[in-house]
Protein backbone atom coordinates (compact mmCIF):
# COMPACT_ATOMS: atom_id res chain seq x y z
CA UNK A 1 0.00 0.00 0.00
CA UNK A 2 2.84 2.36 0.79
CA UNK A 3 4.32 1.79 -2.67
CA UNK A 4 0.96 2.53 -4.29
CA UNK A 5 0.57 5.69 -2.18
CA UNK A 6 4.03 6.85 -3.09
CA UNK A 7 3.31 6.23 -6.77
CA UNK A 8 0.05 8.19 -6.59
CA UNK A 9 1.74 11.03 -4.72
CA UNK A 10 4.61 11.08 -7.22
CA UNK A 11 2.18 11.10 -10.13
CA UNK A 12 0.21 13.96 -8.58
CA UNK A 13 3.37 15.94 -7.98
CA UNK A 14 4.46 15.46 -11.60
CA UNK A 15 1.00 16.55 -12.79
CA UNK A 16 1.09 19.71 -10.66
CA UNK A 17 4.61 20.42 -11.85
CA UNK A 18 3.53 20.06 -15.47
CA UNK A 19 0.57 22.40 -14.89
CA UNK A 20 2.84 24.97 -13.25
CA UNK A 21 5.32 24.74 -16.14
CA UNK A 22 2.49 25.16 -18.66
CA UNK A 23 1.15 28.19 -16.80
CA UNK A 24 4.64 29.66 -16.61
CA UNK A 25 5.17 29.11 -20.35
CA UNK A 26 1.80 30.66 -21.18
CA UNK A 27 2.51 33.64 -18.95
CA UNK A 28 5.93 34.11 -20.55
CA UNK A 29 4.45 34.01 -24.06
CA UNK A 30 1.72 36.47 -23.07
CA UNK A 31 4.21 38.85 -21.45
CA UNK A 32 6.51 38.69 -24.47
CA UNK A 33 3.67 39.25 -26.94
CA UNK A 34 2.36 42.30 -25.09
CA UNK A 35 5.85 43.74 -24.77
CA UNK A 36 6.51 43.25 -28.48
CA UNK A 37 3.20 44.92 -29.27
CA UNK A 38 4.16 47.96 -27.21
CA UNK A 39 7.60 48.07 -28.83
CA UNK A 40 5.98 47.77 -32.28
CA UNK A 41 3.87 50.86 -31.57
CA UNK A 42 6.98 52.82 -30.62
CA UNK A 43 8.82 51.57 -33.70
CA UNK A 44 5.95 52.60 -35.98
CA UNK A 45 5.73 56.00 -34.34
CA UNK A 46 9.46 56.49 -34.67
CA UNK A 47 9.36 55.33 -38.29
CA UNK A 48 6.65 57.84 -39.14
CA UNK A 49 8.59 60.64 -37.45
CA UNK A 50 11.84 59.73 -39.21
CA UNK A 51 10.09 59.50 -42.57
CA UNK A 52 8.50 62.92 -42.13
CA UNK A 53 11.76 64.51 -41.01
CA UNK A 54 13.67 62.97 -43.91
CA UNK A 55 11.07 63.98 -46.47
CA UNK A 56 10.78 67.55 -45.20
CA UNK A 57 14.48 68.18 -44.65
CA UNK A 58 15.01 69.93 -47.99
CA UNK A 59 12.25 72.46 -47.34
CA UNK A 60 13.24 73.02 -43.72
CA UNK A 61 16.91 73.46 -44.58
CA UNK A 62 16.11 76.05 -47.26
CA UNK A 63 13.43 78.10 -45.52
CA UNK A 64 14.39 77.48 -41.91
CA UNK A 65 12.21 79.00 -39.23
CA UNK A 66 10.64 81.36 -41.77
CA UNK A 67 8.69 78.36 -43.09
CA UNK A 68 6.54 78.64 -39.94
CA UNK A 69 6.12 82.42 -40.10
CA UNK A 70 5.57 83.01 -43.83
CA UNK A 71 2.11 83.18 -45.33
CA UNK A 72 3.18 83.00 -48.99
CA UNK A 73 2.60 79.74 -50.88
CA UNK A 74 3.70 80.01 -54.50
CA UNK A 75 4.66 76.81 -56.35
CA UNK A 76 5.74 78.80 -59.44
CA UNK A 77 8.47 80.71 -57.62
CA UNK A 78 8.99 77.86 -55.13
CA UNK A 79 8.33 80.13 -52.19
CA UNK A 80 6.50 78.24 -49.46
CA UNK A 81 5.29 79.11 -45.99
CA UNK A 82 3.12 77.14 -43.61
CA UNK A 83 1.59 79.94 -41.55
CA UNK A 84 -1.78 80.02 -43.33
CA UNK A 85 -2.41 76.23 -43.09
CA UNK A 86 -1.30 76.21 -39.44
CA UNK A 87 -3.60 79.11 -38.64
CA UNK A 88 -6.53 77.48 -40.42
CA UNK A 89 -5.98 74.13 -38.71
CA UNK A 90 -5.83 75.58 -35.21
CA UNK A 91 -8.71 78.04 -35.65
CA UNK A 92 -11.17 75.63 -37.27
CA UNK A 93 -10.41 72.86 -34.76
CA UNK A 94 -10.70 75.23 -31.79
CA UNK A 95 -14.04 76.64 -32.94
CA UNK A 96 -15.35 73.14 -33.65
CA UNK A 97 -14.44 71.95 -30.15
CA UNK A 98 -15.92 75.07 -28.54
CA UNK A 99 -19.20 74.35 -30.31
CA UNK A 100 -19.27 70.56 -30.00
CA UNK A 101 -18.23 70.09 -26.36
CA UNK A 102 -21.14 71.86 -24.61
CA UNK A 103 -23.66 70.42 -27.07
CA UNK A 104 -22.22 66.92 -26.72
CA UNK A 105 -22.21 67.06 -22.93
CA UNK A 106 -25.76 68.43 -23.00
CA UNK A 107 -26.96 65.56 -25.18
CA UNK A 108 -25.24 63.06 -22.90
CA UNK A 109 -26.89 64.59 -19.83
CA UNK A 110 -30.27 64.46 -21.55
CA UNK A 111 -29.85 60.81 -22.54
CA UNK A 112 -28.71 59.68 -19.09
CA UNK A 113 -30.80 61.89 -16.80
CA UNK A 114 -33.82 63.37 -18.59
CA UNK A 115 -34.71 61.36 -21.67
CA UNK A 116 -37.76 59.05 -21.43
CA UNK A 117 -36.60 55.45 -21.40
CA UNK A 118 -38.36 54.41 -24.67
CA UNK A 119 -36.53 57.19 -26.55
CA UNK A 120 -33.14 56.74 -24.92
CA UNK A 121 -31.92 53.87 -27.08
CA UNK A 122 -33.16 55.19 -30.48
CA UNK A 123 -31.61 58.61 -29.88
CA UNK A 124 -28.36 57.04 -28.68
CA UNK A 125 -28.16 54.85 -31.78
CA UNK A 126 -28.90 57.82 -34.03
CA UNK A 127 -26.07 59.79 -32.46
CA UNK A 128 -23.65 56.89 -32.88
CA UNK A 129 -24.69 56.45 -36.52
CA UNK A 130 -23.53 60.00 -37.22
CA UNK A 131 -19.98 58.87 -36.43
CA UNK A 132 -20.17 56.27 -39.20
CA UNK A 133 -21.01 58.70 -42.01
CA UNK A 134 -17.99 59.08 -44.34
CA UNK A 135 -16.34 62.48 -44.23
CA UNK A 136 -16.81 63.01 -47.96
CA UNK A 137 -20.58 62.85 -47.42
CA UNK A 138 -20.28 65.64 -44.87
CA UNK A 139 -18.22 67.59 -47.38
CA UNK A 140 -20.72 67.18 -50.21
CA UNK A 141 -23.62 68.10 -47.92
CA UNK A 142 -21.70 71.09 -46.63
CA UNK A 143 -20.85 72.34 -50.12
CA UNK A 144 -24.23 71.91 -51.81
CA UNK A 145 -26.67 72.36 -48.89
CA UNK A 146 -25.12 73.94 -45.81
CA UNK A 147 -22.88 76.55 -47.47
CA UNK A 148 -25.67 77.97 -49.72
CA UNK A 149 -27.94 78.19 -46.67
CA UNK A 150 -25.30 80.14 -44.75
CA UNK A 151 -24.60 82.35 -47.76
CA UNK A 152 -28.21 83.41 -48.30
CA UNK A 153 -29.54 83.58 -44.74
CA UNK A 154 -27.12 83.38 -41.82
CA UNK A 155 -24.05 85.24 -43.02
CA UNK A 156 -25.83 88.37 -44.36
CA UNK A 157 -27.76 88.67 -41.08
CA UNK A 158 -24.60 88.26 -38.97
CA UNK A 159 -22.72 90.83 -41.08
CA UNK A 160 -25.58 93.30 -40.62
CA UNK A 161 -25.90 92.52 -36.90
CA UNK A 162 -22.26 93.16 -36.02
CA UNK A 163 -21.65 96.00 -38.46
CA UNK A 164 -20.07 98.93 -36.67
CA UNK A 165 -19.24 96.99 -33.49
CA UNK A 166 -15.48 97.17 -32.88
CA UNK A 167 -13.82 93.77 -32.94
CA UNK A 168 -16.87 91.80 -34.00
CA UNK A 169 -17.29 93.69 -37.28
CA UNK A 170 -13.85 92.51 -38.37
CA UNK A 171 -14.45 88.98 -37.15
CA UNK A 172 -17.64 88.68 -39.22
CA UNK A 173 -16.77 90.96 -42.13
CA UNK A 174 -16.62 90.54 -45.86
CA UNK A 175 -18.95 89.26 -48.53
CA UNK A 176 -21.00 86.15 -47.67
CA UNK A 177 -19.18 83.49 -49.65
CA UNK A 178 -20.92 80.59 -47.93
CA UNK A 179 -17.71 78.61 -47.80
CA UNK A 180 -14.94 79.66 -45.47
CA UNK A 181 -13.39 79.18 -42.06
CA UNK A 182 -16.65 79.33 -40.11
CA UNK A 183 -18.43 76.90 -42.42
CA UNK A 184 -15.55 74.47 -42.08
CA UNK A 185 -15.63 74.83 -38.29
CA UNK A 186 -19.37 74.11 -38.17
CA UNK A 187 -18.95 71.01 -40.33
CA UNK A 188 -16.13 69.81 -38.07
CA UNK A 189 -18.31 70.43 -35.01
CA UNK A 190 -21.03 68.24 -36.50
CA UNK A 191 -18.48 65.53 -37.29
CA UNK A 192 -16.86 65.39 -33.83
CA UNK A 193 -20.15 65.76 -31.95
CA UNK A 194 -21.08 62.03 -32.01
CA UNK A 195 -17.65 61.02 -30.68
CA UNK A 196 -17.85 63.41 -27.74
CA UNK A 197 -21.49 62.55 -27.07
CA UNK A 198 -21.03 58.78 -27.19
CA UNK A 199 -18.00 58.70 -24.93
CA UNK A 200 -19.52 61.19 -22.48
CA UNK A 201 -22.75 59.19 -22.33
CA UNK A 202 -20.84 55.96 -21.68
CA UNK A 203 -18.83 57.46 -18.83
CA UNK A 204 -21.97 59.05 -17.37
CA UNK A 205 -23.50 55.57 -17.24
CA UNK A 206 -20.61 54.43 -15.01
CA UNK A 207 -21.59 56.79 -12.20
CA UNK A 208 -22.90 54.66 -9.31
CA UNK A 209 -26.64 55.07 -8.87
CA UNK A 210 -26.22 55.41 -5.10
CA UNK A 211 -24.31 58.67 -5.57
CA UNK A 212 -27.03 60.26 -7.68
CA UNK A 213 -29.83 58.89 -5.53
CA UNK A 214 -28.15 60.29 -2.43
CA UNK A 215 -27.87 63.71 -4.05
CA UNK A 216 -31.51 63.64 -5.13
CA UNK A 217 -32.44 62.47 -1.65
CA UNK A 218 -31.05 65.61 0.00
CA UNK A 219 -32.97 67.82 -2.41
CA UNK A 220 -30.51 68.45 -5.25
CA UNK A 221 -31.86 69.34 -8.66
CA UNK A 222 -30.82 67.59 -11.88
CA UNK A 223 -28.48 70.49 -12.66
CA UNK A 224 -26.83 70.23 -9.23
CA UNK A 225 -26.48 66.45 -9.50
CA UNK A 226 -24.91 66.81 -12.95
CA UNK A 227 -22.59 69.60 -11.90
CA UNK A 228 -21.47 68.31 -8.50
CA UNK A 229 -21.71 64.53 -8.84
CA UNK A 230 -21.76 63.28 -12.43
CA UNK A 231 -19.23 65.58 -14.10
CA UNK A 232 -16.63 65.48 -11.25
CA UNK A 233 -16.87 61.68 -11.15
CA UNK A 234 -16.37 61.32 -14.93
CA UNK A 235 -14.12 64.28 -15.77
CA UNK A 236 -11.25 62.07 -16.93
CA UNK A 237 -13.52 60.22 -19.37
CA UNK A 238 -15.00 63.50 -20.60
CA UNK A 239 -11.52 64.85 -21.23
CA UNK A 240 -10.68 61.71 -23.19
CA UNK A 241 -13.73 62.18 -25.39
CA UNK A 242 -12.85 65.83 -26.01
CA UNK A 243 -9.31 64.90 -26.98
CA UNK A 244 -10.58 62.21 -29.34
CA UNK A 245 -12.85 64.77 -30.99
CA UNK A 246 -10.01 67.29 -31.21
CA UNK A 247 -7.77 64.71 -32.85
CA UNK A 248 -10.50 64.01 -35.41
CA UNK A 249 -10.90 67.73 -36.09
CA UNK A 250 -7.17 68.34 -36.52
CA UNK A 251 -6.73 65.55 -39.05
CA UNK A 252 -9.98 65.85 -41.00
CA UNK A 253 -9.31 66.24 -44.72
CA UNK A 254 -12.09 65.70 -47.24
CA UNK A 255 -14.96 67.51 -45.53
CA UNK A 256 -12.76 70.52 -44.81
CA UNK A 257 -11.38 70.55 -48.35
CA UNK A 258 -14.90 70.90 -49.76
CA UNK A 259 -16.02 73.88 -47.69
CA UNK A 260 -13.03 75.90 -46.50
CA UNK A 261 -12.22 77.60 -49.79
CA UNK A 262 -8.56 76.45 -50.04
CA UNK A 263 -7.03 79.93 -50.03
CA UNK A 264 -3.48 80.33 -48.72
CA UNK A 265 -4.04 83.52 -46.81
CA UNK A 266 -4.86 84.64 -43.29
CA UNK A 267 -7.90 86.80 -42.71
CA UNK A 268 -9.37 88.15 -39.50
CA UNK A 269 -12.86 87.37 -40.79
CA UNK A 270 -14.26 83.91 -40.14
CA UNK A 271 -16.32 84.22 -43.32
CA UNK A 272 -13.20 84.44 -45.50
CA UNK A 273 -11.81 81.37 -47.30
CA UNK A 274 -8.77 79.70 -45.81
CA UNK A 275 -7.01 76.37 -45.71
CA UNK A 276 -5.72 73.74 -43.31
CA UNK A 277 -2.69 71.49 -43.31
CA UNK A 278 -4.59 68.36 -44.27
CA UNK A 279 -6.60 70.18 -46.97
CA UNK A 280 -3.44 71.61 -48.51
CA UNK A 281 -1.75 68.21 -48.63
CA UNK A 282 -4.83 66.55 -50.13
CA UNK A 283 -5.26 69.24 -52.78
CA UNK A 284 -1.68 69.61 -53.93
CA UNK A 285 0.29 66.44 -53.25
CA UNK A 286 -0.64 64.78 -56.55
CA UNK A 287 0.34 67.95 -58.45
CA UNK A 288 3.66 68.53 -56.70
CA UNK A 289 6.17 68.20 -59.53
CA UNK A 290 9.30 69.50 -57.84
CA UNK A 291 11.36 68.10 -54.98
CA UNK A 292 11.10 71.33 -53.00
CA UNK A 293 7.32 71.43 -53.51
CA UNK A 294 6.95 67.84 -52.33
CA UNK A 295 9.29 68.43 -49.41
CA UNK A 296 7.22 71.45 -48.34
CA UNK A 297 4.05 69.37 -48.31
CA UNK A 298 5.77 66.67 -46.26
CA UNK A 299 6.93 69.42 -43.90
CA UNK A 300 3.28 70.38 -43.44
CA UNK A 301 2.60 66.78 -42.45
CA UNK A 302 5.46 66.95 -39.94
CA UNK A 303 4.01 70.13 -38.45
CA UNK A 304 0.59 68.49 -38.10
CA UNK A 305 2.28 65.51 -36.43
CA UNK A 306 4.02 67.82 -33.94
CA UNK A 307 0.84 69.82 -33.25
CA UNK A 308 -1.08 66.63 -32.54
CA UNK A 309 1.69 65.35 -30.28
CA UNK A 310 1.80 68.63 -28.33
CA UNK A 311 -1.97 68.68 -27.85
CA UNK A 312 -2.01 65.08 -26.66
CA UNK A 313 0.84 65.83 -24.27
CA UNK A 314 -1.07 68.82 -22.87
CA UNK A 315 -4.17 66.66 -22.50
CA UNK A 316 -2.15 64.02 -20.65
CA UNK A 317 -0.73 66.66 -18.35
CA UNK A 318 -4.22 67.99 -17.63
CA UNK A 319 -5.43 64.49 -16.81
CA UNK A 320 -2.53 64.02 -14.40
CA UNK A 321 -3.38 67.33 -12.74
CA UNK A 322 -7.01 66.27 -12.41
CA UNK A 323 -5.99 62.94 -10.86
CA UNK A 324 -3.61 64.63 -8.42
CA UNK A 325 -6.28 67.10 -7.32
CA UNK A 326 -8.77 64.28 -6.88
CA UNK A 327 -6.25 62.39 -4.76
CA UNK A 328 -5.53 65.46 -2.67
Amino acid sequence: MSAVSEAVTSSGARTREAIVRRFALTDTIFRTATRLSAILVLVLLGGVAISLITGSWQALSKFGFSFLTTESWNPVTENFGALAPIYGTIVTSAIAILIAVPIGIGIAVFLTELCPRPLRRPIGIAVELLAGIPSIIYGIWGLFVFAPFLQTTVQPFVIWLFHGIPGLNGLFAGPPYGIGMLTSSLILAIMVLPFITSITKDVFDTVPSVLKESAYGIGCTTWEVTRRVVIPYTRVGIMGGVMLGLGRALGETMAVTFVIGNAHRISASLFAPGTTISATIANEFTEADGELYTSSLVALGLILFIITFIILAIARYMLLRIDSKAGA
